[in-house]
């Protein structure tokens, strides 16, 4: 995981009709990803009775590696923010809780303080792709020789058939006949 240097925390009630407007930079150390420049975020919080409204943007610009050709790359990070936050409360004490399809931007807070930073992690690291590609169109690297298709071909012989195959490419061949 990265170590964040930042620990943000609202109490709710410094939250005014008005709502809250929030602007930070904050550093983050290598981990999960490699950061290349301090993580934005410029945040807005609304509160309508129990529910905290969060909606704002996160930047930066991370350093990941493709998954197809292992080369790093830069990775832009501008992301939205839409979260609304109800009492843990609302829960009624359950050990699990089903997530519905209306709740997938739903967070829940303990006490009297909403914890910002954990929001931004959050939202950080889901952001980031599965598989990173340098490129929709990166080749990946030969299995065989390791050469960088994108860059360059290689000879390796690449007829390798799935044996679970093998029938269909006889069928093929004695269609050919």
């Amino acid at each position: 995981m990265c170590a964040w240097s930042f620990t943000m925390k609202i109490v709710l009630a410094d939250i005014t009709e008005e709502g809250l407007d929030l602007d930070f930079e904050e550093t983050v150390e290598p981990g999960l990803f490699k950061p290349l420049a301090p993580v934005k975020a410029t945040l807005h919080v609304d509160k309508f009775g129990h529910e905290v409204f969060v909606r704002g943007t996160v930047k930066s610009l991370l350093e990941l590696e493709c998954s197809r050709c292992l080369k790093v790359f830069p990775y832009e990070l501008d992301l939205s923010v839409d979260v609304v936050y109800r009492p843990l409360e609302e829960l009624g004490g359950e050990e699990t809780h089903e997530i519905k399809d209306d709740e997938l931007d739903t967070d829940f807070y303990q006490g009297d303080e909403l914890d910002i930073d954990d929001l931004v992690k959050e939202q950080v690291i889901l952001s980031i792709p599965l598989k990173p590609l340098c490129s929709e169109t990166c080749r990946g690297i030969c299995p065989a020789c390791g050469t960088d298709l994108s860059i360059d071909t290689c000879t390796c012989e690449t007829k390798e058939i799935d044996p679970r195959l093998e029938i269909l490419k006889q069928l093929l061949d004695k269609g050919k006949e």
